[in-house]
């Protein structure tokens, strides 16, 4: 028998893509607790762990200092503290992680909305000897706004305070307390030292006392996007693709619609919904750099091809027959305002949903939300970090869903046409 007939027929499980999120106060240890991942599931290039070991030893410290890993700006290295949202990719081989470490200081909440954003989960740091703080509630008030699914509140730095379950009881009784009412339901609890390593990959042999799974063990385990419950087909188009090559036949009528599968899937023969003309038709082909597929699921990039001959541009959106979204002119939303310019309630900004654009006006401010105290207060203006529920009146309308429920069709960014810079992010309510 050859080598390779003795090896295992059994497939490698593929758990899918985790995009996850650190989150927390100040000197809470997020990066300290990433550096630590990544090292103890052995995830770190020889050389990179070459250049953090100098440049702890040009401090003057004993140990390696594992936040080098993520803080990457200068700035960051010199105050030791996280300015901008940092990103990290690595594998265990059975599922493949992006990381993003998300600054703690008040003054940089649009970093970490932004981070926030696309993560499927959020880990937020407690430091065992401060316990629940005001910056604690403020990002997880944002990691439920932005329909984070699942967090994992780590209790860090249990080696100072020697690993006292009491102290991890009551930090984990305080958070609970905030979180139901706050609405948050899928939340776990972990003890764990980031600088030894306890509970991060390794159970360590101090905290025998918390028979939970360790952090690694969690992420493993966490459902993968778009699996947890059946999402409706929305497939906003990019690109008309119209190849018109007189050398090949077969391309001279060819027209397919180029773009991004944001939620469900779709198969050939199914009956589709054009919008916004709202003709009907079925899938006459799906395909991937030429090559025809029998069905898509979310986040493929793929052309559709239809049966019948139907006016369609960039903005429009492909939909299941039945399964049609809102067809709106005006929209509520959560609104995060990103830019150093405040909102001028009398300017006109580009609304750009998916792939169309809409231009749009705001129709008034219902209410800020004070993020230290979380009450609803009013305003007639929106300055920097500021997070607030709006209206805007849209030109042309948007095919959208609640964010709560697509996080692809619900959300939106803001644009100022003079600078063409985004200056607000929103969520569909």
């Amino acid at each position: 028998m050859s080598a390779i007939e003795k090896l295992p027929t059994e497939a490698i499980p593929d758990n899918g893509l985790l995009r996850f999120l650190t989150c927390g106060s100040v000197d809470d240890g997020k990066s300290t607790l990433i550096g630590r991942l990544l090292f103890d599931s052995k995830t770190i290039l020889a050389d990179t762990l070459h250049a953090i070991q100098r440049t702890s030893a040009r401090r003057g410290l004993d140990i390696v200092d594992l936040s080098l890993l993520t803080d990457g700006l200068q700035a960051e290295r010199e105050q030791g503290i996280t300015i901008d949202v940092a990103y990290r990719y690595f594998t265990t081989g059975t599922r493949k992680y992006i990381i993003a470490d998300a600054p703690g200081h008040e003054q940089y909440t649009r970093n970490m909305v932004t981070a926030a954003s696309t993560a499927d989960l959020a880990i937020i740091l407690i430091d065992a000897r401060k316990g629940v703080l005001t910056q604690t509630r403020r990002h997880s008030y944002l990691a439920h706004l932005v329909g984070i699914p699942h967090i994992v509140v780590a209790v860090n730095k249990m080696d100072l305070v020697d690993y006292s379950p009491a102290t991890f009881a009551r930090i984990r009784s305080d958070y609970l307390a905030f979180a139901t009412a706050l609405g948050i339901t899928d939340v776990r609890f972990i003890p764990m030292s980031a600088l030894n390593g306890d509970m991060i990959v390794d159970r360590g042999e101090r905290l025998d006392w918390y028979d939970g799974p360790t952090l690694l063990e969690i992420l493993e385990n966490v459902p993968a996007l778009h699996a947890e419950h059946a999402e409706k087909f929305r497939f906003p188009v990019q690109y008309v693709c119209r190849p018109q090559d007189a050398a090949n036949p077969d391309l001279h009528d060819y027209r397919g619609f180029m773009g991004r599968v944001e939620s469900g899937e779709l198969a050939i023969g199914d009956a589709v919904t054009v919008l916004p003309s709202g003709r009907e038709t079925r899938v006459k082909d799906i395909q991937i750099l030429g090559e025809s597929l029998p069905r898509t699921v979310a986040e493929q990039s793929v052309t559709i091809l239809l049966e019948d001959e139907i006016d369609i541009s960039r903005g429009d959106m492909i939909v299941k027959t039945g399964e049609l979204p809102n067809i709106a002119r005006q929209i509520d939303a959560m609104l995060c305002w990103l830019s150093e310019s405040p909102l001028d309630p009398r300017r006109k900004y580009l609304l750009r949903h998916t792939t169309r654009d809409s231009k749009a006006m705001l129709a008034g401010i219902a209410f800020r939300v004070d993020i230290n105290s979380m009450e609803q207060q009013a305003a007639e203006r929106l300055a920097m970090n500021d997070i607030a529920r709006v209206s805007f009146k849209l030109a042309q309308p948007i095919f959208a869903d609640p964010y709560a429920e697509s996080r692809g069709t619900g959300a939106f960014i803001v644009i100022d046409e003079s600078s063409n810079n985004t200056v607000a992010a929103g969520m569909i309510v």
